[in-house]
């Protein structure tokens, strides 16, 4: 089983590379973010047409998630429980759904940008993070042998190796203390960053913004992440990074993780 995750950029924008993706890999379970539309603006149709349901939450052309299978799509969850609300007015965002593909419990995630930290997006951030982090504790007690897969554009960086330049980012989101915290959170809780021991750094991302050539310099940060709980952990028997994706007209500013499961 082939499960995979991208921050898309807009799913309406690059469904064509979505669709080319999805074939060349073979990939059964996409979970993607940012998409960036209405649910009627979704374009199920070029997607149910390669065999694959989905589920997607989205409200504008703002955040957005949503999960492509091939192998089942049960239990749909478009939140988890107690999921922070932002914004005036207050509303919980697009940015978490869940469903059971295949005997695995994959989430698609989006975490909370931050913005910068003085920002209230920033104390958003870390409530997102703080409330899923319980829940998925929550998961693994009821159930420790769960296969789960917490996938997505985590927004954060959580070693040095994982920016191309830690000075360029001193005093900014991303790389904070308390974002790293959360991070390891995770960590502690029982979940594994199951792809970089196949991909490890430094010099290994899965994000370069569009400005300033920042993607032939190799100016980029690894943010975009699979965590996999412990019996899922086990199953990994090989992971990558598609940066080709980044590469050519119409790319998105993140690239595609891979994830191959015995």
């Amino acid at each position: 089983m082939r499960i995979a995750t991208w921050n898309v950029n807009s799913i309406r924008s690059r469904v064509d590379r979505v669709t080319a993706f999805l074939e060349r890999h073979d990939v059964d379970v996409l979970a993607i973010q940012e998409t960036k539309c209405r649910e009627d603006q979704f374009p199920a149709l070029e997607l149910s047409s390669m065999g694959y349901e989905y589920v997607h939450v989205g409200l504008n052309q703002w955040n957005g998630v949503a999960l492509l299978s091939r192998v089942g799509l049960d239990d749909v969850a478009t939140s988890f429980a107690d999921q922070p609300t932002f914004g005036d007015p207050a509303v919980v965002e697009p940015r978490a759904v869940g469903a059971t593909c295949g005997g695995v419990r994959m989430w698609s995630l989006y975490v909370p940008n931050g913005r910068d930290l003085e920002h209230e997006h920033f104390t958003y951030k870390l409530e997102w993070l703080d409330r899923l982090r319980a829940d998925a504790a929550g998961w693994l007690a009821a159930d420790p042998d769960a296969q789960i897969a917490l996938t997505g554009d985590w927004n954060i960086a959580p070693q040095d190796d994982d920016v191309w330049d830690m000075a360029a980012f001193d005093g900014k989101t991303h790389v904070s203390a308390p974002e790293r915290a959360a991070f390891a959170s995770f960590v502690d809780t029982g979940f594994s960053d199951v792809v970089r021991p196949h991909a490890p750094g430094p010099g290994t991302y899965t994000y370069w913004d569009y400005q300033q050539l920042a993607f032939p310099k190799k100016r980029g940060m690894r943010i975009d992440f699979v965590l996999g709980s412990p019996a899922l952990a086990a199953r990994v028997e090989g992971a990558f990074i598609d940066r080709e994706e980044r590469k050519g007209k119409g790319a998105s500013d993140h690239a595609p993780v891979v994830v191959d499961l015995a």
